[in-house]
């Protein structure tokens, strides 16, 4: 807020030891003892409508690699895709870049849009920008000036023509990842002003648009790395035209300049984001281990037997988080208005329309996934086994996260992350043992186990405590 001489005033801080002790971390900011509750019926509309763009747009994203698997799968061949799919295990582990300042952003833009400050909103989105401008590029440099000193091919594996591609394979697909991290703000400013719909297209655009490149370079019988830096820079494209388009014409009054930087305000973000830091931390170091712990115990042919049937599944997990993201800032209005109800009973809906999304395409998957496999790839991929792990395991997600959205709306993050610091190392232990005695098929199992015993009722006792949250 801009103080009476005009000075920007640093807004409350979160108190981030009072997660520890089931006081509330504040998000949204109460509105006024006399502001009219919005109508339901109008909110499940809009509710509606945002399920309905994310399934469209998550459909377009979904197709795309479906056509793509088969053509990149047969140019790279067996090796060398599994060492692609590996590098993109490693920048799913560091999805945390941002240090959370992009969650801070999302949740501190909600009171902004509620009160139409757009001065303050503009603050925090410049200053979010030159945070994670700030960590982004330097370590962009850094990566290409020690690249020559790292043994990739020791690191993932790596033999024969995969051995030597792999230092330029992990180069190119962890430099798009880095630039793609400032680039990839401009979405929670789009959720948290309730544009989701548009943020859903335009995702779904950043998919699209590496059909057409990748199968260019393809046909133009282009060096596999080619191949496989078309298919990294389409996000990239795609999120620049959707930042000018956004600040230029959507909400020019939020566009980043310099001189709207402000340093009280990046270190009330990254406050703010440093416990959602931490659970991402946790979760995707844990989710994404999967592959490398596959490549060193049975090898890279066994990655690419791996990772195509779960990357197919994770398109599921895609739409579960599309579906159910733009919960985060309407719970938090609801709980700012103590519409205890409405929580409870969105929750129920959908935990049913979150397992539903998971249930039928795992069934089709489960059922016919080895016939479809066979058909539609060059090589033997998928087994019944491996298939019916990852159907368990991305309904168990599935029907979990809708909890997550009230704890993130209420700031109560604290039981999160204590489930995952337990789910971390006993689900690692457990699949290079799993894995190693039992096999492929063993990895998805061992993880629904491990998860419905730490993390499942960490975020049952979380989505508890944030129904008894207060604004004050």
């Amino acid at each position: 807020m801009r103080a009476p001489d005009g000075r920007f005033e640093r807004p409350e801080q979160p108190d981030l030891a009072a997660v520890g002790t089931g006081r509330a971390v504040q998000t949204v900011e109460p509105p006024a003892p006399d502001a009219p509750a919005p109508p339901i019926s109008r909110r499940g509309r809009r509710l509606l409508s945002w399920i309905a763009t994310a399934a469209l747009s998550r459909a377009v994203s979904a197709l795309v690699p479906l056509v793509l698997l088969p053509v990149t799968l047969s140019y790279l061949g067996a090796d060398l895709y599994g060492l692609w799919a590996a590098v993109l295990a490693v920048t799913g582990m560091v999805a945390f870049a941002d240090l959370g300042v992009g969650l801070g952003l999302m949740t501190r833009l909600a009171p902004c849009r509620v009160s139409g400050d757009s001065d303050t909103a503009r603050r925090y989105v410049s200053s979010a920008y030159a945070a994670v401008c700030g960590i982004a590029l330097p370590t962009c440099g850094l990566l290409w000036l020690l690249g020559g000193f790292i043994p990739w091919p020791l690191l993932f594996n790596a033999t024969g023509t995969a051995a030597r591609d792999a230092r330029l394979v992990a180069l190119v697909c962890l430099t798009a990842f880095l630039l793609n991290i400032p680039l990839s703000l401009v979405a929670r400013v789009q959720y948290a002003y309730q544009q989701v719909a548009v943020s859903n297209v335009w995702q779904a655009a950043a998919s699209g648009l590496s059909l057409p490149l990748a199968l260019g370079a393809v046909f133009a019988d282009l060096p596999p790395i080619a191949v496989i830096a078309s298919i990294a820079i389409a996000p990239l494209l795609a999120n620049i035209a959707n930042t000018v388009w956004t600040f230029g014409w959507r909400l020019p009054q939020l566009a980043p300049r310099p001189r709207f930087v402000d340093g009280r305000g990046i270190r009330d973000l990254f406050a703010l984001g440093g416990l959602f830091f931490m659970v991402t931390l946790m979760m995707v170091l844990a989710d994404n281990a999967d592959p490398l712990i596959i490549a060193h115990i049975l090898g890279l042919a066994s990655v690419t037997a791996y990772a195509v049937p779960a990357r197919l599944f994770t398109q599921l997990g895609a739409l579960v988080t599309l579906v159910n993201q733009p919960l985060w800032p309407m719970h938090g209005e609801a709980l700012a208005r103590g519409d205890l109800d409405w929580v409870r009973r969105t929750v129920r809906r959908m935990t049913v329309v979150s397992t539903l999304i998971a249930l039928l395409p795992s069934t089709f998957l489960v059922l016919f996934g080895e016939q479809f496999f066979a058909a539609w790839l060059p090589i033997p991929i998928g087994n019944r086994s491996l298939l019916v792990g990852l159907a368990c395991w991305w309904l168990v997600l599935a029907a979990i996260s809708p909890r997550f959205m009230v704890q993130n709306a209420a700031g109560v993050v604290r039981p999160q992350l204590w489930g995952y610091l337990l789910y971390l190392p006993l689900s690692v232990v457990g699949k290079v043992l799993g894995v190693h005695w039992l096999g492929l098929s063993a990895a998805p199992f061992i993880a629904v186990g491990v998860y419905s015993l730490t993390v499942v009722p960490a975020a049952i006792y979380g989505y508890r405590r944030a129904l008894t949250v207060r604004p004050t």
